[in-house]
């Protein structure tokens, strides 16, 4: 692979200094930027902002830090209510890991979490950018920390013409050329604020931008261009039907298998999800009489899912005797929807 172009060492210093400057001026004010630079309260936050907006993570990182306010309590945590708390915020193997890396912190750790990359990547479910991120953000090392929307950045400054993904390599190489001892916390922070306010997906505001002298994107005229992206691929469609069992007070709901798709959480008894569609005579629900009462689409990562949901109302009798023969399955509360994720939440509407 091609090797980028670097600029110049004198250009890249002075133009960091001036986006360092920018970001003490117009920097955001997040929950996870409040107060002593905490190891905890960085990984916390960097892992539920993976594939999660800063506006939808935030409520969920002031309730964890209420319930589990160090990383000991989260180790303590039981699973069920853990798992419980994420649910809204997808991508649940995420949720899984945390677990694992706090008690991972305290059982071999005593309850401090290593100040290198190398140290960190050791820990359950740290991947390379989460690794750099806290080193950097925590610990003030320097580290080569690159999320989709530094990503954006270094393609726009460089104009590569590689296209994302098989373009990491090249973005990569460009991002280090940046990475200084200089105030390392902080850098991460401004390119990812610069992204945030300036340098976006669509109508960046090039002229705002304290990077602009150095941008090759922003030279040729047609910035929006980079990252150029790899064709995309239509998604897989599976089909299910999702059983809502009604009972006086609250629904039947499934602890799902530790590991796989949603693994851990509550959910709502399913058929497995298939490429086919169901037909009546296919689907064996749990009791007879189920009504069909709506359906819905949510989309995975890998997949696209079309869910039909059938509704029964049981008795006291029936739902005890499901119980006994599930020991997998609990009513849930109405109010506890909260309890699943946004896929099962959606069958709830029909309730």
């Amino acid at each position: 692979m091609t090797a980028i172009i670097e600029k110049d060492k004198g250009l890249v210093s002075r133009l960091r200094a001036d986006l360092l400057e920018w970001y003490d001026r117009h920097k955001r004010d997040l929950p996870w930027r409040r107060g002593a630079r905490d190891p905890y309260r960085v990984w916390l936050s960097e892992i539920m902002l993976q594939q999660t907006t800063t506006a939808h993570a935030a409520p969920y990182y002031s309730r964890f830090l209420e319930l589990w306010p160090a990383v000991t309590d989260l180790a303590a945590a039981p699973d069920e209510q853990v798992m419980a708390e994420w649910a809204g915020l997808g991508y649940y193997s995420r949720a899984r890991n945390l677990i694992k890396c706090a008690r991972a912190v305290v059982a071999d750790h005593g309850g401090r979490f290593p100040d290198t990359e190398a140290g960190l990547l050791s820990l359950p479910g740290l991947g390379a950018y989460t690794a750099a991120a806290v080193a950097a953000i925590a610990f003030d090392k320097p580290a080569n920390v690159i999320d989709g929307n530094i990503e954006r950045v270094m393609a726009r400054l460089y104009a590569l013409e590689t296209p994302l993904p098989e373009g990491k390599a090249l973005v990569r190489q460009a991002a280090q050329q940046w990475v200084s001892a200089e105030r390392a916390g902080d850098w991460p922070q401004a390119l990812m604020d610069l992204s945030a306010a300036v340098c976006r997906p669509k109508t960046p505001q090039c002229l705002l931008c304290p990077l602009r002298e150095g941008c090759s994107g922003y030279a040729s005229g047609n910035p929006e261009k980079y990252p150029v992206k790899a064709a995309k691929t239509a998604k897989p469609r599976r089909h299910g039907i999702a059983f809502l069992i009604v009972g006086e007070g609250g629904f039947i709901a499934e602890r799902r298998a530790d590991k796989g798709l949603l693994g851990g959480m509550l959910g709502v008894p399913h058929t497995p999800w298939r490429d086919a569609s169901w037909t009546a005579a296919e689907a064996d629900p749990p009791l007879p009489g189920f009504r069909p009462v709506g359906h819905y689409e949510h989309v995975f990562t890998h997949f696209a899912l079309e869910q039909a949901v059938w509704k029964r109302d049981a008795t006291a009798a029936e739902i005890a005797d499901l119980l006994r023969r599930h020991n997998d399955w609990q009513l849930v509360p109405f109010d506890h929807q909260k309890a699943l994720p946004t896929v099962f939440r959606k069958a709830l509407k029909f309730l």
